[in-house]
């Protein structure tokens, strides 16, 4: 049993600043480029639509359904009331949510809790899985699963901090872009119906206000990342 408990406490050790550098550089090339940008982004849609479902229990309203595409887009099914606090607080949530979980990576790997935490991200995406709705959906939330697995349970401490700092660098700089592609998508199809158009709908600000916001809460939350990474 011993061993077991090893597996899942895991090591702790201080990082190097070289592995930082380098681990934020590689997250902001995956992040970049683009051939890599749409495969890695189904991590940051999963993030987005766990960060809806989480929200919605939150405040009382209830899921039925999770649904990830492989064009990268998603969709959180949940029923409730169409207004009011909940509501808005449930589509605000999916693009702050890859920025936030980022900064709790930050507190992790500072406190030294690396393989822990991977084990909790593995047990999230499990209870994810059964609300997943289509056959790309439960793909893409098993092999990310998988993956996080198989470096909790093989990699040494080593590699289980570089992994740790790559994917907490790409969730900081990753919960960027879609703010991007957001603002570039209602400009093309002004009709589209976004999160940012229904919190407009629900609180009568405009809906480039609510991009506004995204995009300055998650510049903000890369770079007090960044600082707490580096120092």
């Amino acid at each position: 049993m011993s061993g077991v408990w090893d597996r899942i406490i895991g090591d702790q050790l201080d990082p190097a600043v070289a592995l930082v550098v380098v681990t934020g550089l590689l997250a902001f090339v995956a992040v970049a480029t683009d051939a890599v940008w749409w495969r890695a982004r189904n991590v940051i849609t999963i993030v987005h639509e766990a960060g809806h479902a989480a929200t919605a229990l939150a405040t009382g309203r209830r899921l039925t359904g999770i649904r990830l595409h492989s064009d990268t887009s998603g969709l959180t099914l949940t029923v409730g009331r169409p207004e009011g606090a909940g509501m808005i607080a449930t589509l605000a949530a999916g693009y702050l949510s890859p920025s936030l979980l980022g900064l709790v990576g930050v507190v992790v790997l500072a406190s030294g809790l690396v393989t822990i935490a991977l084990w909790v991200a593995v047990a999230a995406l499990l209870a994810m899985l059964t609300l997943i709705r289509n056959a790309y959906g439960v793909l893409s939330v098993v092999l990310t699963g998988l993956v996080i697995g198989l470096v909790a349970w093989y990699a040494p401490a080593s590699a289980q901090a570089a992994f740790g700092y790559a994917a907490t660098w790409f969730l900081l700089i990753g919960g960027i872009r879609p703010i991007a592609e957001l603002y570039r998508h209602r400009r093309r199809a002004p009709t589209a119906w976004t999160d940012a158009d229904h919190l407009a709908y629900l609180t009568r600000a405009p809906a480039l206000a609510w991009i506004t916001l995204f995009a300055l809460s998650t510049i903000a939350a890369l770079a007090i990342g960044a600082w707490l990474l580096l120092t």
